[in-house]
């Protein structure tokens, strides 16, 4: 049973940089996982989001990159020895900062290789020889057309965050890159959901994989409050104007587009909240800007798509609205994942519009149970309608 980092083969000097970024004891992924990955086995790491994914497999993959247990690069290879390959942009910066953070005193360089942003300082990146790699597929891919990056060293592949990276389409680049990676490499699966296809992709690529799943998978934390509000579409920017001035703490807000997502954000930064917003229509500076400044507290509502409802770990959000129910329930799964990390308690509300009316039924249907009404809000509609389905 492991109830302490000192319970697991670490070096004196991953020791310091775990205490020193924080970390006191293990979340049950990290306690489960990072043992059998020193080991060098396949893994398939299964937990709800906001449990500690990322650290779970950065801590181990240092240490065998540092020595402990990595097997040699190949003869002549001069390339990466770890690659990590996630679905957005905003992910693989923050996996990056992990790697520098417990990989400084190791002397382990990462570079990261995502799109919207020059080639040109990716390529003198790559010119510095660095350990590990952080991509989007698409971005590696482009290298890998043009020669600019060779797999030929890797000895770590993690997939992280695998069923969302599906649910974008990479599928074909993430296929073709782990092709080209050696054979005799170890590789990593995590993901918050388990789906058909990532578990054919599981079979095809990893070898006698060790499976570690942590609690209900694709279910709520238990920490989050959650409540649903009946409204109107023209309504919810009043409600959330209400709801933004009757709690004071930060405060992420989910829309369905990348238009409401703008037309949100000046209204509530007219309403005087401190306020920004990211969507994949903006720079990749003013993405880094906007996340950089939620998480420092210089904006206290950032209003998103779903680019930000996957594993972005921002501490201290206290509400997460969902402005617009997401499409499938896995998305709000994710969505009020955002909320009560790290054993913190949230609050998650949900505005729900007569036409939105699929999506909440199927949400409902995944969790088991209603979402809990907000008083006022439809309750005696939401039972005449369920008396007349029966």
């Amino acid at each position: 049973m492991v109830r302490s980092f000192t319970d697991l083969p670490l070096t004196p000097a991953m020791r310091d940089a775990i205490a020193g970024a924080g970390y006191s004891i293990p979340t049950p992924i990290q306690a489960q996982a990072i043992g059998p990955i020193l080991e060098g086995r396949d893994l398939i790491g299964c937990a709800q989001t906001g449990t500690g994914k990322t650290a779970a497999f950065t801590i181990p993959t240092i240490e065998r990159l540092a020595g402990a247990g990595s097997r040699p690069a190949a003869p002549g290879g001069s390339g990466p020895r770890a690659l990590v390959l996630v679905p957005t942009r905003e992910l693989a910066l923050q996996i990056a900062e992990a790697f520098d953070t417990l990989g400084g005193g190791h002397g382990i360089r990462t570079v990261v290789l995502i799109g919207g942003e020059a080639m040109g300082p990716q390529l003198s990146a790559l010119q510095q020889r660095p350990a590990v790699i952080v991509a989007t597929p698409g971005r590696l891919f482009d290298h890998l057309e043009r020669r600019t990056v060779s797999l030929g060293s890797l000895r770590i592949v993690v997939l992280d965050e695998a069923d969302r990276m599906l649910d974008m389409g990479f599928a074909p680049q993430v296929e073709r890159i782990l092709r080209v990676a050696p054979l005799d490499r170890q590789t990593l699966c995590f993901s918050a959901t388990m789906p058909p296809e990532v578990e054919t992709l599981v079979r095809q690529h990893l070898v006698r994989p060790m499976r570690v799943e942590v609690g209900v998978i694709a279910k709520p934390v238990a920490k989050v409050t959650q409540v649903l509000y009946r409204a109107e579409t023209q309504g919810k920017t009043p409600l959330l104007l209400r709801l933004l001035h009757e709690e004071r703490g930060r405060t992420l807000v989910f829309t369905r587009t990348k238009h409401r997502a703008d037309r949100v954000a000046h209204a509530v930064m007219a309403a005087g909240h401190r306020a920004t917003r990211l969507h994949a229509d903006r720079s990749m500076s003013q993405r880094r800007e906007a996340l950089d400044g939620f998480r420092s507290g210089r904006y206290r509502v950032l209003i998103a798509t779903d680019i930000a409802a996957r594993g972005i770990d921002v501490p201290e959000v206290s509400h997460v609205v969902n402005f617009d129910l997401p499409g499938t329930p896995e998305d709000y799964i994710h969505r009020i994942g955002r909320t009560a990390r790290a054993e913190a308690s949230g609050r998650a509300s949900s505005f729900a519009a007569p036409e939105e009316s699929d999506q909440l039924r199927a949400i409902e249907r995944h969790l088991g149970h209603p979402v809990p009404r907000a008083a006022g809000s439809g309750n005696e509609n939401d039972r005449a309608r369920a008396v007349g389905r029966n």
